[in-house]
């Protein structure tokens, strides 16, 4: 028989049977009463107390069992599951005081916890049609390998436990966990022993009773040396909600098994069918009910209307709110986010938000499960807005509805007015400012509003608007910075472009005086060809804004480009000079954005230099690098002026005259091709600044009269040109 298969028992007198569970039954209920009457201040001890009554009816029911064979063999291993799931309780129980929780041992403990559910609800499912119905669902092996789930189930709890418990806190739980898990493992090893030879061995089972009445000390151990760290115990909403739930779900269950049984009963030849149709369609309701949003509201609402003195749980609104807020994504949007946080205070899901915008109107930003009318916006100067700018008042709409007098016959705006299915209206404040308002419509259970809800709306709504607020100011800070870096690239360009019009400019004013001359013309077509090509590359890159700007690289004479510059600007007091430089140095670098960063800087030496002052130019190697030494007899710099301005953008001693671009543009281009720019400075003595710049690698290759490329007179204009 499957029963025998399970038990290895015949329901056969036997001493053994009798004295072990005996044993087990009477030491249970001690411990039972132990806990029950000193010790249930700790939500482990109520655990405690349950599974040893549990287990306490139990061994008694096996004892019964024994003697006088009542209770039969299912409402026996329904008793045996209860006890199963009670110490799995217990072990829960333990796992909630002392588990030091982050992402990868929550999500072990949200799937024991699961396992463990579905287990015990299939498992008592079976048992409870099986006994009030004829079915025989599963047979003996299935029994036996739930059983022996649990026991796995049971001792991989008890490892989460201890490894997840602080090393000075093991010692209030090791008999606890000593205890329950000898229990598990012996049922492990009895079942798994049962499955392997088709019954439970004599020795297993006759032993059971006395192994669990042994492990009773170590149970009473640990609540008597855990009884000075009390733990105050508040049963919560969602506690009471879940529990609720859970009990129904068994009364319908053992309704739905009763049903069955009359049904298969009264059907006649249909009977199967009908049993088998009404176990779905009541089974679909079920579930029905268990997700409906509708009734877990109004179970909510009734909940704490009537078992509890607050509202709300606010430890947990604030956590839930928290997240929802705490989320950096924009999916779903801010606003609609808002809507849900302060519609679900109230047990709604519909409502829409307006924000302040453009001359004192309010937008609608957003709206959740409401139909709102073609207008939506609210003036700024509409009688709503004065009234909410007076005092801070939540509007219930259907109190307005039924005695608006109560509200100073206040004019709701049509945006809202038009609006079906809506209910309150709910300011949103930044500081003393009326930021924006909030609408919430109709909520599935009827909400009885009062000071505790009206606190918690408010006290959320401003938490709420300050973060609507900080989004539009990153907002509106975002598209100021995109406007900034349009017109910084816009000076740059200008910077650019000043420099190729001085170059025309020279050549206009001088066409009438040299026309005739042709090293005026051939100057003049040097110039043009070098104001095209930059004006090209200008164009090209404002073309491709986002891609990286080429380094042309190719060698260069350094010595001989700074003789050219040198040559070029002596036409202005003071005349620069170079002192000490080498016959060749070779660098690589674009030419002509090399030659005007040079040139950028000694010009910006003769600008800061008297006529009678001295600018020298002195090139040293050293390191693979060569360095441009540029030192004038200037003004000078102070070095707070060096550190915050000199090569900042916009940032210029010339006044509106300058751009304050060329300094940044000379280091920035030195830095792409490896290099520096130092700057040494004292006011009323001068500036030397060191243009660093590494020499042309020889793994490059050698420098052939190919490769290398030599500054011609043509490349430089000429000084009537410039």
């Amino acid at each position: 028989m499957e029963k025998d298969f399970l038990t290895g028992h015949s329901g056969m007198f036997s001493n053994m049977d009798v004295l072990s569970y005996s044993l087990a039954s009477i030491t249970f209920g001690l411990l039972t009463i132990l806990v029950a009457a000193r010790y249930l201040r700790r939500g482990v001890d109520r655990a405690l107390a349950l599974a040893s009554t549990i287990s306490a009816i139990w061994a008694l029911s096996l004892v019964s069992q024994s003697l006088w064979g009542y209770p039969g063999f299912n409402l026996r291993y329904l008793i045996e599951l209860l006890r199963d799931a009670a110490w799995i309780y217990l072990l829960f129980a333990l796992l909630k005081d002392g588990f030091k929780e982050n992402r990868f041992t929550g999500k072990v403990k949200q799937i024991l916890g699961a396992s463990a559910g579905v287990l015990l609800f299939v498992l008592l499912g079976i048992g409870l049609v099986e006994n009030f119905t004829d079915l025989d669902l599963a047979g003996g092996k299935i029994k036996l390998l739930g059983q022996i789930g649990l026991s796995l189930l049971g001792l991989s709890l008890i490892e989460q436990i201890w490894r997840n418990s602080p090393s000075f806190g093991r010692s209030s739980i090791k008999y606890m966990c000593i205890g329950v898990g000898t229990v598990f493992a012996f049922d492990f090893f009895m079942y798994a022993d049962a499955l392997l030879f088709g019954h439970v061995a004599d020795s297993f089972w006759n032993a059971r009773g006395f192994v669990n009445a042994l492990l009773t000390p170590l149970f009473a151990v640990n609540v008597i040396n855990t009884r000075r760290q009390p733990v105050d115990f508040q049963l919560s909403r969602s506690a009471v909600f879940h529990g609720g739930t859970l009990i129904f779900a068994g009364g319908y269950l053992l309704f739905l098994a009763l049903g069955g049984y009359y049904v298969r009963t009264l059907g006649g030849e249909w009977g199967d069918a009908l049993q088998v149709l009404f176990f779905t369609i009541s089974l679909v309701f079920l579930t029905t009910l268990l997700l409906s949003r509708r009734i877990r509201s109004k179970l909510m609402v009734l909940i704490s209307q009537n078992f509890f003195d607050y509202k709300y749980d606010y430890r947990d609104e604030w956590l839930k709110m928290t997240r929802e807020l705490a989320d950096l994504s924009n999916d779903p949007p801010l606003p609609q986010r808002v809507i849900r946080i302060l519609a679900g205070l109230v047990e709604s899901n519909a409502g829409a938000i307006w924000l302040i915008g453009e001359q004192d109107a309010y937008i609608l930003k957003a709206s959740v499960n409401l139909s709102t009318p073609k207008y939506t916006m609210i003036e700024g100067d509409s009688e709503l807005v004065r009234f909410f700018r007076d005092r801070e008042w939540i509007v219930d709409l259907h109190e307005y509805k039924a005695d608006p007098v109560s509200y100073n016959l206040l004019e709701i705006p049509d945006a809202i007015a038009k609006t079906p299915d809506c209910w309150l209206i709910i300011p949103l404040y930044l500081g003393n400012d009326l930021y924006g308002m909030a609408l919430v419509g109709n909520p599935y259970a009827k909400v009885e509003l009062n000071w505790e809800n009206f606190d918690l709306i408010k006290v959320v709504a401003r938490q709420t608007c300050n973060l609507l607020a900080q989004a539009d100011a990153q907002y509106r800070l975002s598209r100021a910075m995109q406007f900034e870096a349009v017109s910084k690239a816009s000076s740059f360009m200008v910077h650019d472009l000043k420099t190729v019009i001085a170059q025309l400019s020279l050549l206009v004013k001088n066409a009438p005086k040299h026309r005739n001359n042709p090293a005026f013309i051939d100057d003049m077509i040097n110039t043009t060809e070098h104001a095209v090509r930059k004006m090209s590359n200008l164009v090209d890159h404002i073309r491709k804004p986002h891609t990286e700007e080429q380094v042309n690289l190719e060698p260069i004479n350094l010595t001989h480009l700074v003789q050219q510059l040198v040559t070029h600007y002596q036409h202005r007091a003071p005349a620069p000079h170079v002192d000490d430089a080498p016959s060749e140095v070779i660098v690589k670098a674009d030419l002509e954005q090399l030659r005007s960063v040079l040139g950028h800087l000694i010009q910006n030496a003769q600008d800061a230099t008297p006529p009678s002052g001295e600018i020298t130019l002195t090139i040293k190697t050293s390191k693979g690098s060569v360095v441009l030494f540029i030192q004038d007899t200037g003004s000078g710099m102070t070095e707070e002026f060096i550190s915050d301005q000199l090569f900042k953008p916009f940032e210029s001693t010339k006044g509106l005259t300058g751009m304050g671009i060329g300094a940044y543009q000379a280091r920035e281009y030195i830095r792409k091709i490896g290099g520096s720019i130092d700057v040494t400075s004292e006011p009323g003595i001068g500036s030397c600044f060191s243009v660093r710049i590494p020499l042309a690698s020889e793994r490059s290759g050698s420098m052939t009269e190919q490769t290398y490329r030599p500054i011609h007179d043509a490349e430089q204009p000429k000084e009537s040109a410039n």
